[in-house]
């Protein structure tokens, strides 16, 4: 069968992206910088293959559109609204000010204003994608913080769409040139700056209101039809065609980009009860196009013009690096935010991307941008984007200066306050993740709130013990707020937030969360901070629990085999049948579910894997 150039860049490209992500795990530096190197590898400026550029952009766009869909999934309006005092005006000064300093780069050499306004422009928007991925690592996208930072995307991302409209209408009033078709009513109307301005934003109006008034309505309700169907395959056919399909519509009927169509539609899916589904089933495709969009960038990269060209690399990289960073940190602090948000923000930030690319583009098609202006703006992302980490690195070290203002507010009872607050962005910024050190002592600490440590909160709190919550879910952050429990709002795998939940003072530890991966860093982290201190984990595979064992855990309960205990000993409370003798043996291991906290048993278990012996026999339940 011939092959085309469409497999060979996903398999090249995943390939690579691989072995130099691989490669950057293992020298203890981020993957992001391998799948760029991966690009780099495979692009036209380095020897061996050359993967289609056109072709690994367009993949790259639907990691783009997956990667704001999810986003959205975990976004309401609510939270987009209770920022837009900040993002909104932090995003437009922003902006100027990096448009201003590309002018002023583009002057000094010896370009027209135009052109170096262009340049600038192209410099003040950061990538979706960086943004996102350094929000995620980092468990952040569902604080204050976060939602700052996507809010204020949001607002770059408008304003990126009315530059797109907006540059071919003023290319041919300045050069006096046909703009080609890009602005067809422009051109065949004469609406001129202002009309096309005003069409612009009826366009976008347009689809808010499509997607508030008919997508609230149309888009839950398909997925609830198909959910019930019964069909998981069918379920995840319809979560990626609505949120293709939607940034796809959003794109070519209201001259909306695919991002901002994408985060929308799952902006209104997040109203559903289906939205931790849906997310759920977009996560490995989200992941592996996200990757293809690294790999994508770093095929834009020329090296030789580190050589061609250093002086004016480094002024473009000192305005993306500095210059947006010390905008954004100025603005922040302007507005009373928190010394660990603005630093956060201006970290964010620190990076150029998909949108870049696209102006640079457009200006050097319309003759308004020189080729030596596209070619610095191509180097210039991919540095900045290798670098982000570095920059973000800097920031989490300044940042444990903010912890002296937090005991300004004076808020102990952080249960309470957060809520009150939560609506507010105008006055009074409270912290955006309140990492204040817990009061606790000889107190449970339970991380993850969902439907096992819910429950097992409840049993403990019932019994009347000094409870510790870790949870950074909105809807799991409201239950323990409801039970009572003391709430610390973060990741526990955060070495800052598991040190404030003083592990070191705890009796137990239970580490309530699905995901083995971060259950074995938490495990990890609290086993150093308290040799002696019971750790209990949940499992869903013997390889988990021998996972999870090796990190640290002292007892790890499979819920597989709970269950089968369970029927097991229902069978046996029947009349006499057949096998009621090896439901004794397992008799035990219902020290993992104690009737009294003083009960759990605190032993190691056994790292060796269990033999013959009945169906219940992982190591869970040693």
């Amino acid at each position: 069968m011939h092959h085309g150039p469409l497999i060979a860049i996903i398999v090249a490209g995943l390939g690579l992206a691989f072995v130099f992500g691989a490669l950057a795990q293992r020298l203890r530096i981020s993957p992001l910088v391998g799948y760029l190197l991966a690009g780099v590898a495979a692009g036209p400026f380095t020897p061996g293959f050359v993967g289609d550029q056109n072709l690994a952009n367009e993949l790259a766009e639907i990691g783009v559109i997956l990667l704001m869909f999810g986003v959205g999934l975990h976004f309401s309006l609510k939270d987009l609204l209770s920022v837009k005092a900040i993002a909104v005006p932090g995003a437009v000064v922003q902006i100027g000010i990096a448009t201003l300093l590309g002018l002023g780069l583009g002057t000094w050499l010896g370009w027209s204003w135009f052109s170096g306004a262009v340049f600038g422009l192209a410099l003040s928007t950061a990538s979706t994608v960086v943004l996102l991925r350094s929000l995620q690592e980092r468990r952040l996208v569902q604080t204050e913080r976060g939602r700052i930072a996507v809010g204020w995307l949001i607002v770059e991302d408008i304003a990126m769409v009315l530059a797109l409209v907006l540059l071919p209408v003023l290319a041919e009033i300045i050069n006096g040139t046909p703009s080609g078709g890009s602005a067809p009513l422009a051109t065949r109307f004469d609406l001129g700056v202002w009309g096309v301005l005003g069409l612009t934003f009826a366009k976008l109006i347009g689809f808010l209101a499509f997607m508030l008034v008919i997508g609230r309505r149309v888009i839950p309700w398909v997925l609830h039809w198909v959910a019930h169907t019964g069909s998981r395959e069918l379920f995840r056919l319809a979560v990626l065609a609505v949120a293709l399909g939607v940034a796809y519509a959003a794109a070519t009927l209201f001259g909306v980009s695919f991002a901002l169509g994408a985060f929308f539609a799952g902006m209104i899916l997040s109203e559903s009860p289906l939205s931790q589904r849906a997310a759920e089933e977009t996560l490995p495709l989200r992941d592996a196009f996200a990757v293809l969009f690294f790999v994508s960038v770093g095929m834009l990269f020329d090296p030789g013009i580190l050589l061609r060209a250093p002086g004016p690399l480094i002024g473009t990289l000192a305005i993306i690096l500095i210059g947006k960073s010390v905008a954004a940190w100025l603005i922040m602090r302007a507005f009373g935010r928190s010394q660990t948000a603005a630093l956060t923000i201006s970290a964010s930030l620190a990076q150029i991307g998909e949108f870049s690319f696209i102006l640079a583009g457009l200006g050097t098609a319309l003759g308004i941008l020189p080729a030596q202006g596209r070619d610095l703006i191509l180097a210039g992302a991919i540095l900045s984007i290798l670098l982000n980490p570095v920059v973000f690195a800097l920031a989490e070290r300044l940042a444990p200066e903010a912890p002296a203002a937090k005991p300004k507010p004076a808020t102990t009872p952080e249960a309470s306050e957060p809520e009150a607050k939560a609506p507010e962005s105008q006055a009074a910024p409270p912290p955006e993740r309140d990492i204040t050190t817990t009061s606790l002592a000889d107190h449970i600490v339970i991380v993850g709130y969902g439907r096992v440590g819910s429950l097992l909160g409840a049993g403990l709190l019932s019994q009347g013990a000094k409870l510790l919550v870790i949870e950074d879910n909105p809807d799991a952050v409201a239950t323990a707020k409801r039970d009572g429990a003391e709430l610390l709002v973060g990741n526990a795998a955060d070495p800052e937030v598991l040190a404030a939940a003083a592990v070191g003072r705890a009796v137990r530890l239970f580490v309530a969360i699905p995901g083995s991966f971060e259950a074995g860093q938490v495990c990890e982290q609290a086993r150093a901070e308290n040799p002696a201190l019971p750790i209990v984990a949940r499992a869903h595979s013997d390889a988990e629990v021998a996972h999870l064992t090796k990190c640290g855990a002292t007892l790890t309960i499979m819920g597989e085999a709970e269950i089968a205990r369970a029927m097991l000993s229902l069978c046996q409370n029947l009349q006499g049948t057949a096998r009621p003798a090896p439901a004794e043996p397992e008799a035990p291991s219902e020290a993992a579910k104690p009737d009294t906290i003083a009960a759990l048993p605190v032993p190691k278990p056994p790292a060796a894997k269990p033999t013959e012996d009945p169906p219940a026999d992982p190591p869970a339940a040693a």
